[in-house]
């Protein structure tokens, strides 16, 4: 789906975000300062809630990107808000995309806040619901993975959404990343490693810098859970502990959910 306008600015209207998470992928998008100027200059970028105290503006914009988990009833209200302003909508990072940290709070949420605060939910939070992905409130049209999200990644996905591409999208795990990189397998080290289930797409970073996948693209559609857990019971390991880790950035997916 790419933009297109008949204004007298020809200029996509963006505005960019924030729901429940750390900022820290917005900060990502700032990060590419070679290149940054140029593509905001492509831009008329109304709002920039990381970036500007400013008020939400007023109106329809071409490119709404949103960061962070819906976490409250007024976030919920925001993201339909904005799906029906804008033309395309593109959720970043884990937290918008599969519910990310946040989501790690979805099961028994009531219980959490008996934990956290002393005397019940402070008012200023409003009403609060279950952790839950962006897409699991309103239709998303791109999604920028990982925990940080790849600056470059949402450079390619918001050249996708302003001027559209012939692009295949992405399916299969992080595994044939691994051996495309020769970077060898944790697995044979007895470790668990969450690439054999993980969506690729991120080259296998976490792996060449010698730690385990953590799974923060989210779960591979064509992943095959069922055989994950074969294969680390037949290798001798927890398969609570597998079962554990993937919930750190699947907690909220109905894939996971469906193999309860």
């Amino acid at each position: 789906m790419a933009c297109s306008n008949n204004r007298a600015d020809s200029r996509p209207r963006v505005v960019i975000v924030g729901l429940a998470s750390c900022f820290g992928c917005q900060l990502q998008i700032t990060n590419d300062e070679a290149h940054l100027l140029d593509v905001l200059g492509q831009l008329d970028l109304r709002y920039w809630q990381l970036a500007s105290s400013a008020p939400e503006p007023e109106g329809d914009v071409d490119v709404v990107v949103i960061e962070g988990a819906v976490t409250t009833e007024e976030s919920r209200r925001c993201v339909e808000k904005w799906r029906e302003r804008a033309n395309t909508l593109i959720a970043v990072g884990a937290c918008a995309v599969t519910g990310g940290i946040p989501g790690m709070a979805a099961k028994d949420l009531d219980p959490r806040f008996g934990k956290v605060y002393e005397d019940g939910v402070p008012e200023a939070c409003g009403q609060t619901c279950s952790p839950c992905s962006v897409s699991s409130v309103v239709k998303v049209d791109f999604e920028v993975r990982s925990c940080p999200i790849d600056t470059a990644d949402f450079i390619r996905v918001l050249e996708r959404a302003l001027y559209g591409s012939n692009q295949l999208v992405l399916s299969d795990t992080m595994c044939g990343s691994c051996k495309r990189n020769e970077s060898g397998c944790f697995w044979r080290q007895g470790k668990q490693c969450l690439g054999l289930v993980t969506l690729a797409g991120c080259g296998a970073k976490c792996v060449n810098l010698g730690r385990e996948c953590n799974g923060c693209r989210g779960l591979s559609p064509h992943a095959n859970l069922n055989a994950a857990r074969a294969m680390v019971a037949a290798m001798g390991m927890s398969v609570s502990d597998f079962d554990d880790s993937l919930e750190l950035f699947n907690q909220t997916s109905p894939m996971l959910q469906e193999g309860e």
